[in-house]
């Protein structure tokens, strides 16, 4: 019991870090869309948007999969799966190809490429929220 407690603890906290990248670097390109390239505050924003893609974000997104992955190994679930599990699976599922969607975004800005507009990077910074809210409900309530 105490592993699952540990593992759980580490996981949550792996997943509020991973979060909160998800949330703020598409904000970061709004404003990055805004600059000039090559100017001052565009570099400015290659480099906070690198640090936080793979200081912050990289290794968090890692160490939830690995601890969701332990935790779901302990109680079983893994093993047989049960429809909320498999839900909630899709939307992590999601939340990791937009990550990688993410990078991908800023590695082109990093090129001094303008990708998709203001407008896009607004939208969907709104789409990890509607991901999150799926996969707490899916883990806490287990409605289906």
């Amino acid at each position: 019991m105490m592993s699952y407690l540990w593992l759980k603890a580490f996981h949550i906290v792996a997943v509020t870090a991973w979060m909160a990248g998800l949330f703020y670097l598409p904000r970061l390109f709004v404003y990055h869309r805004d600059s000039a390239p090559g100017s001052a505050v565009s570099e400015t924003f290659k480099l906070m948007e690198d640090r936080l893609y793979r200081v912050i974000m990289m290794p968090a997104m890692i160490a939830s999969w690995a601890l969701g992955l332990g935790l779901a190994g302990l109680t079983g679930v893994l093993w047989a799966p049960q429809l909320w599990f498999l839900v909630k699976a899709v939307a992590v599922v999601g939340l990791t190809a937009f990550h990688f969607w993410l990078g991908d975004v800023g590695r082109r800005f990093r090129l001094d490429k303008r990708p998709h507009t203001e407008r896009l990077f607004r939208l969907v910074n709104e789409l990890p929220t509607g991901l999150l809210i799926v996969i707490v409900v899916m883990a806490v309530v287990k409605p289906i």
